[in-house]
């Protein structure tokens, strides 16, 4: 049987040191959440959203799945954004990518994984419209990191076509989505410069 005692010593002293520095945070925490931030990024145990942006609890709303995808038919990831945009009434949204990702790699050498395939389908639908584009780079790589790229341009694309986003944005709702990448290899993360703040700047990506 499993032992997860070192977790369990780990949740022990982080909540420790959490009440050493704030003594009523966990008090405070337990009333209700108002972050500023939706995250929506890939699951790669590699990308930590609050830890690289240096944020704590309650900082961020997070939603996570294979290679960050935002479909309309996928009534989790919209639940989440009606959640987070219409309750928590969230200032940004962003969405994160990741150079070196599997799901986009995957999806890229269109690879029979099972299941995933179908959820892979989604990324390969952004491959077909810019296949021109990503083969006119020289270096696999480079393919690569564009395809991420622009896979990030698509879901930034389809969350702010999302009937949640355009309400908020309908009523004057204070709301902007962002399109970003993170480079594995440096721990930072770069602008790609997507960015929406209305229904006339999204139509313009």
């Amino acid at each position: 049987m499993g032992n997860l005692s070192t977790l369990f010593d780990q949740n022990q002293e982080w909540s420790d040191n959490i009440k050493e520095q704030q003594p009523n945070f966990f008090e405070e925490s337990a009333k209700g959440q108002s972050p500023n931030y939706l995250w929506i990024g890939c699951a790669d145990s590699r990308v930590p959203p609050a830890q690289l942006m240096g944020l704590g609890p309650g900082d961020l709303f997070v939603h996570r799945n294979i290679a960050n995808v935002i479909s309309h038919s996928d009534i989790n990831s919209q639940s989440v954004i009606q959640y987070a945009v219409s309750v928590l009434k969230v200032k940004h949204v962003v969405i994160c990518g990741h150079y070196g990702c599997g799901g986009v790699q995957a999806a890229y050498e269109d690879q029979n994984l099972g299941l995933i395939d179908n959820w892979l389908a989604e990324i390969q639908d952004v491959y077909r419209k810019h296949k021109n584009e990503i083969e006119n780079n020289s270096s696999e790589e480079d393919k690569l990191k564009q395809f991420c790229e622009l896979n990030v341009l698509a879901q930034v694309q389809n969350i702010c076509h999302s009937p949640f986003v355009r309400q908020a944005w309908e009523e004057g709702q204070d709301l902007s989505v962002h399109g970003l990448i993170y480079d594995l290899k440096t721990g930072l993360l770069n602008d790609l410069d997507i960015c929406a703040s209305s229904a006339k700047e999204a139509d313009n990506l």
